[in-house]
This record gives structure tokens, C-alpha cells and sequence, in this order.
């Protein structure tokens, strides 16, 4: 028998598990905070020698099979049918019902799918005693993690099982108790075991994730990785994470995209690249907003905005289309998608004319030195909001956001051509519409929300180096250190080689993730929530909780039993 002693961590600290009262109204209410784990779970155990994690047997007579399959192979047969062959599955426990002492209902839950486990002492074969029976009937618990070996049946209610054919093994005892609900907790593992929504929000992630690699290699992208640390990070305009190498012996940051480095891929013959990965921004967080994310980024040489635009148009119909069948079919706890606002061109305003039909008057001439003072003297200071905007760049972002971002909330909207002082790293021209110089650039908003990001890539190496110039010193008036970014020169360089006419395009996974999953926070969508989240779940401080709910389950089958928790 393992000594107490060597699991101390487990010591409750205070009076920690409580049930409410079954059928009180005030139950669903319930909220206990503590910092505990079970350890009358632990001795008892311990004490019928139980407290063990053995190696995984495998039966060649009753081959493993997954839950899924398991569902898949046998979905046909019929009531109290009971096929010969016998197989072997594993999962963790959902509830454990007892009808009377030689009969045990297992709810068994394996890859997001469940299959009802039925023990009865009359059906094992490997002479199983009564003792034997009623012991592990006594010890399983919620949340154990178990193998039951026996064959596939249809119970009287229509219950796909399997009928156990040797007494279930304990594979992983749980020691802390699992709750039925949660309503707040650091320990996403916990809440993944209990919300069906946020499984099903971290599933749709990963299938997102996967439709955009075979989106972008069947039309013949290469995905490349680049560096994470550099000497400089740049591709946006961002606060970058930095750190000193012991390795270099010089300050390196984390890199805020990957753009930069996929456009050197480009001029070196790599006509069609992309990335699917993290990048890291030393700024605030909100509801869309994350310090650490994750980022796809696409080049395309030879492809111009009206490529670009195409292209997106049909990737998010596909991924809208793919959602749509994942939700109604396996991740039901969702919200269900509408196809119809992808099912024709998004809509297209251009920056400038819309912007002046809704402000009611001319944009001064953006170009020029004067041009933020001379536009703020034109708007209302009120009509902002606070605080006012310090660079001419972030003005015209807040007007953007006040009058041409909310066309999006009933379909799609592209919105094209910025003016220049927006996209130092986009192709530039003068507009014929309204004299001004602008960019070859489009956003994508949905549901008010950027989506997307793309332009014709400047490949001029003196245009992008005096771009970069101008980008730094609206940094500099926006308050931020000029080390916090510099000209890259290297980069400039490397366009000396020839970058040909390119399209890129970039976008947040995480609030792709959040419109076809119907998620208001990004938090939601991120494996173990932001960063607030990731940093209070690491420490010792972690291990409070908040549960709820009534905790009663109802047997699948219907025929009664007692319920062990």
C-alpha cells in the first residue's frame, strides 16, 4: 500500500466539497471556493489497495477499439442483440449508476462521444466473486478513467452498450473530485470535462485550423516556418515583447508577424508561401485582443488586390460552408451558422469617398504635413470620444471605426484603398476619385469585427525605406520609445534583390474562430483562455475553483439504480 505521506498535496485545507441539497431550488445557486483536493478519495484507495496507475495491457482476443468506432461499428444492431466478438474500450467515467449488488450502469465518455458500459456479475467470465464485484462497484467514481472489455449489445431501451465480459479495470483513479457544472475556474482541463460548449469551441478551432492548410496547399501554397526571435520584429505596427539572449549576447524580440520574413521567401523564389502560427504583441487585453495569438499569413506573387479579394471571398465561403456542416453534425452545443450573407459578394466601400459622404465635407489633403491638425480642426472633438487620437494614422482609424466599420454588421464589407499614411508596407497610387494618394490595401469586417488584412506589397526598396521612416516618427508622436522600432534596413536590402509584384494577406485565427463559433471573448477560443487566465493557472493560487449546479445525473437507461458520485 502507498504511503499517505507521499501524496500530501492532496490535503483538503478546509471543509472544501459540499452537496447541495437535491431538488432545492437554491442548488443551481451553490458556490463553494476552495483549494482542495479529495483525500478521503485517496485513503480509500489506498486501502483496497486500489491507488495504482498499471501499464496498458493489450488483449489480442479483444482488440481496443475507440468510443467513436465503437459507435460506428455496432450502431446497427438491435434490441438485446449481443455480437460474439469482443473488444476492448477505454474512457472516463461520466456516472456510475448501481442496480442493486451485481448489476453496475457505466456512462463512459472517449473522444467527445459515449457508450453506456454494462456490468452484471451473471455475464463476466474470469470468475469474478461476489466480494470482487461489489468492491470495484463501491470504489469507481466520476471522472476515473477505465477499460471495459466485453461485447457490443442494444440494451431494452435502445441503449448501444457494451456488456462487460471481464470485470472493468481502474486505469487512472481520479482524485479530485469532478463537478457537473463550472462556472468560473483557472483549471481549463476541469471546465473542458464538464462544458460542452467550450470543448466543442476548442474542436471547431482545431477543424478551422485544418481547413486552411488543405485551402491554401490545394492551390499550390508551400507553408514555411520563420523565426520567432529576431533582432528586430517587424511587419505591423505593434509594441514587440523583448528579451536578452544568452546565446547572441543582444536583446532579441518576439515577432509581431511573420511578414517580413515570408516576403524574403518570396524574393527568393518561393512564389506562393504561407504560415500558420504564433506572434506576440506587448499591448492591452480586451474581448479581441490577446498578447500572444495566432496568425496566418499568405504571399502570393503576381496576384493583385482583386485576387486578393477573391480569393478571401472564397475562402470564408468554404470555411462558413465547413462550420456549418461541423455544427449541425458533431459540435451541436454551437450556435448554427447563416450561409446566406457568404453566398454573394461582400459588400466594397472605398476609405475616402465613404468617409466623406458620411462626414458631410472634404478630407484636407492627407498627404500633407499639416494634414492632422487640419482634419481635427474639422470634426467635432465630441463626436470621438475619448481620448483623442495623438497621430494622423489613429484618427482615421477612430473615424473608420465610427462611420465605415458599422456597414458591416448585416453582411460582409471590404473596405479599400487607406490612404497612404495607414499601410507603410502596401503599394501606393494616386486616387483619380479624390486626388489623394492611397494604398492598394482592403480590410475585411464582419460583424464589425477586422477580420482580414490584405494588399499589393510594396516592392520599390526607396519607397519602403522612406515608408518606414515616416512609420517611425508616428511612433515617436504617438508617445512610443524610438528603441521600440527601427528602420529595417535588412529588409530593405533584401527587396534590392527583387521582390515581383506580390499580394499578401493576413488573419487572426483566434477571431475567425469567434464568428463561427459565436464566441464574444477571445478567451473562449484560446486553449487555456488569455493571458490573464495562462498566468493566474500557473500558480500555486490555481487550485480555487467556483462549481454549481444540481449535482444529479439521470441514468440513460431508465431502470433505476443508485448513483454513486
Amino acid at each position: 500500500m502507498r504511503s499517505t505521506s507521499s501524496l500530501q498535496f492532496l490535503r483538503p485545507q478546509h471543509n472544501a466539497w459540499k452537496k447541495p441539497l437535491v431538488g432545492s431550488s437554491s442548488a443551481p445557486k451553490l458556490a463553494v471556493h476552495s483549494r482542495f483536493f479529495h483525500l478521503a478519495r485517496q485513503q480509500e484507495l489506498e486501502q483496497a489497495n486500489a491507488l495504482k496507475y498499471p501499464r496498458l495491457q493489450h488483449n489480442a482476443a479483444a482488440p481496443s477499439m475507440r468510443i467513436p468506432d465503437f459507435r460506428a461499428k455496432y450502431d446497427h444492431i438491435q434490441k438485446d442483440t449481443v455480437v460474439e466478438e469482443q473488444v476492448t474500450i477505454r474512457g472516463r467515467i461520466e456516472s456510475v449508476r448501481r442496480a442493486g449488488s451485481k448489476l453496475v450502469f457505466l456512462d463512459i465518455k472517449g473522444e467527445f462521444e459515449h457508450v453506456q458500459g454494462l456490468c452484471n456479475l451473471g455475464k463476466l467470465v474470469d470468475g469474478t466473486t461476489v466480494p470482487e464485484f461489489k468492491n470495484l462497484a463501491r470504489l469507481l467514481n466520476r471522472g476515473d478513467i477505465i477499460s471495459v472489455t466485453g461485447k457490443a449489445t442494444r440494451s431494452s431501451t435502445g441503449e448501444l452498450s457494451i456488456q462487460a465480459t471481464y470485470l472493468p479495470e481502474l486505469l487512472t483513479p481520479s482524485l479530485v473530485p469532478q463537478p457537473f457544472q463550472v462556472e468560473e475556474t483557472l483549471h481549463r482541463q476541469i471546465e473542458l470535462l464538464v462544458n460542452r460548449r467550450a470543448t466543442d469551441t476548442l474542436r471547431l478551432r482545431s477543424y478551422i485550423i485544418r481547413y486552411l492548410r488543405d485551402f491554401f496547399h490545394e492551390r499550390d501554397f508551400l507553408e514555411f516556418q520563420t523565426p520567432i526571435l529576431g533582432g528586430t520584429a517587424g511587419g505591423a505596427i505593434a509594441r514587440p515583447f523583448t528579451m536578452t539572449s544568452e546565446a547572441v549576447k543582444k536583446d532579441l524580440s518576439l515577432r509581431i508577424a511573420p511578414e517580413l520574413w515570408l516576403k524574403r521567401l518570396v524574393v527568393g523564389g518561393v512564389d506562393r508561401v504561407f504560415e500558420l502560427g504564433p506572434a506576440f504583441r506587448n499591448e492591452g487585453i480586451d474581448q479581441t485582443h490577446n498578447p500572444e495569438f495566432t496568425i496566418c499569413e499568405f504571399y502570393h506573387a503576381y496576384a493583385n488586390l482583386q485576387d486578393l479579394i477573391s480569393l478571401t471571398e472564397s475562402l470564408f465561403r468554404g470555411v462558413a460552408s465547413h462550420c456549418q456542416s461541423l455544427v449541425s453534425s458533431k459540435l451541436t452545443s454551437l450556435p448554427p451558422i447563416d450561409l446566406s450573407q457568404f453566398s454573394s459578394p461582400f459588400q466594397q466601400a472605398e476609405f475616402i469617398p465613404t468617409l466623406e459622404s458620411k462626414l458631410g465635407f472634404k478630407l484636407p489633403e492627407l498627404s500633407s504635413e499639416t494634414a492632422y491638425d487640419d482634419l481635427l480642426s474639422l470634426l467635432s472633438v465630441d463626436s470621438l470620444g475619448k481620448p483623442i487620437p495623438q497621430t494622423l494614422p489613429k484618427l482615421l482609424d477612430r473615424l473608420a471605426s465610427i462611420y465605415i466599420e458599422p456597414m458591416s454588421l448585416t453582411k460582409p464589407l471590404f473596405i479599400t484603398h487607406h490612404p497612404v499614411c495607414m499601410s507603410p508596407l502596401s503599394k501606393s497610387f494616386l486616387c483619380p476619385k479624390t486626388n489623394q494618394f492611397v494604398s492598394a490595401r482592403t480590410e475585411l469586417f464582419i460583424g464589425g469585427k477586422e477580420l482580414a488584412n490584405m494588399y499589393e506589397e510594396e516592392n520599390d526598396p526607396i519607397s519602403q525605406r522612406a515608408k518606414f521612416v515616416q512609420q517611425l516618427k508616428a511612433r515617436e508622436l504617438d508617445g512610443q520609445k524610438e528603441g521600440d522600432a527601427q528602420v529595417d534596413e535588412s529588409y530593405v536590402y533584401a527587396l534590392g534583390s527583387g521582390l515581383p509584384p506580390t499580394g499578401g494577406w493576413g488573419c487572426g485565427v483566434e477571431r475567425l474562430v469567434m464568428l463561427f463559433a459565436g464566441s464574444k471573448k477571445i478567451s473562449d477560443v484560446m486553449s487555456f483562455g488569455n493571458l490573464r487566465n495562462v498566468v493566474a493557472a500557473g500558480s500555486n493560487g490555481s487550485v480555487e475553483f467556483r462549481i454549481g449546479g444540481q449535482e444529479e445525473v439521470e441514468g440513460k437507461e431508465g431502470e433505476g439504480g443508485e448513483e454513486q458520485k
